[in-house]
């Protein structure tokens, strides 16, 4: 498959969880960031081009608030190629407050790797 992503995606070197709003589940753990978007490792697939409204929790060094609320569309979904139950999910970020682009700037250059 031919890439199509515009910037780079940085791994991510710190286990934070992202939480569906609607149900306040985890969906799954951020493992890469990039300026528009970002991939999660889920314990379930999730449909292609659903949109999800999506918060994480933050760590005081990113900010004083609590949660970053965004939101993104899944773009691709595969299993993981060693273990089967975990899927690597691409989404791309369709919406954030101009408070929390601030923090998810943050977090891209203090924990991108």
């Amino acid at each position: 498959m031919q890439e199509r992503r515009n910037t780079p995606r940085k791994k991510f070197s710190f286990y934070m969880r992202v939480l569906e709003d609607e149900t306040e589940q985890p969906i799954g753990h951020l493992v890469e960031i990039s300026r528009d978007g970002f991939r999660l490792e889920t314990s379930l697939p999730l449909p292609l081009e659903r949109e999800y409204r999506l918060h994480m929790e933050l760590t005081p060094d990113l900010s004083d608030r609590l949660f970053m609320f965004f939101s993104g569309k899944v773009k691709w979904c595969k299993p993981d190629s060693i273990m089967p139950n975990i899927c690597h999910v691409g989404f791309q970020m369709t919406g954030i407050g101009e408070g929390d682009q601030a923090v998810y700037q943050r977090l891209l250059e203090m924990y991108g790797e």
